[in-house]
């Protein structure tokens, strides 16, 4: 199978939301994305209703960061649509006169202002060496939304305050350990006041004694209402926060449901054998 084209491609499934429906935070219908002849990700269907949290798990290289990247445009797709908040994510749908719809790319200044409103939180923490705790937090509020410095210090320090840091304002990162610098990272994704919060493998890169400290942060973003899609191999987590568990393998989703419900009782083989090795 070739990469198809995504202007044209929409695919089954790539109807527009149901207005009479209550609109989901996320909606993902017939997503593909290739890398070359690499076909990742193989007919994506997804709900993330509004203030919940989805747990994506699956062996590596199942596609479910490549999914989380689709999501926030930080990589194309080459088939189907994404919707957040009901709004097309990356194109543009136009009526032609037959009838027919035909996708057009938005400019990278419309796309940037879709991605303000999501807030990612990657393995690496990705902060800036040469700036504090409290200046990793302020930076995106005054360079991308212009917000004044000292109302961009104020909440800089009530967001550290909130994940826990907030005697560590003036703390460079050589200075935190890998859990600190994962939560100003947190931080710093709150700071641009996204509506949905994405995690990839937020734990994956701390040892075993930090990990319960950030997962902790999120838990409590959970509870506050934050909308959050997880890529983790946590499974506690997901039992304990999540309100919907995906299990993907090979670019396909294999199982979907209630967390205890698929952790305790898995319906498909692949899914058994995954949990299998981790639980």
């Amino acid at each position: 199978m070739t990469a198809p084209d995504k202007l044209d491609a929409a695919g089954p499934g790539a109807e527009a939301p149901d207005p009479a429906d209550a609109t989901p935070k996320v909606r993902i219908r017939g997503l593909h994305k290739f890398f070359g002849e690499m076909h990742v990700l193989k007919g994506i269907d997804i709900t993330v209703a509004s203030g919940s949290v989805t747990v994506l798990v699956g062996p590596s290289g199942s596609g479910k960061s490549t999914l989380l990247r689709c999501i926030n445009e930080l990589e194309s797709i080459d088939a189907g649509r994404v919707w957040v908040d009901g709004e097309l994510m990356g194109m543009r749908e136009v009526r032609r006169a037959d009838g027919s719809v035909r996708l057009h790319a938005l400019t990278d200044k419309q796309r940037a202002r879709q991605r303000a409103k999501i807030g990612m939180v990657f393995q690496r923490f990705n902060l800036f060496p040469h700036m504090t705790a409290l200046e990793n937090v302020m930076e995106a509020p005054v360079q991308v939304k212009k917000v004044p410095k000292a109302k961009a210090r104020e909440r800089g320090v009530e967001l550290l305050e909130r994940v826990g840091l907030g005697d560590r304002l003036d703390h460079y990162p050589s200075q935190l350990s890998g859990g600190q610098q994962q939560r100003v990272a947190i931080a710093r994704a709150l700071a641009m006041d996204p509506e949905l919060m994405l995690f990839d493998e937020p734990t994956s890169a701390l040892d075993p004694e930090l990990v319960g400290e950030v997962l902790q942060v999120m838990k409590d973003l959970a509870a506050d209402g934050m909308t959050m899609v997880v890529v983790t191999h946590e499974m506690g987590f997901a039992r304990e926060v999540g309100d919907q568990l995906v299990f993907m393998d090979g670019g396909v989703i294999c199982e979907s449901g209630e967390p205890a419900e698929v952790l305790d009782h898995p319906a498909e083989a692949r899914t058994q054998a995954f949990l299998s090795s981790v639980l």
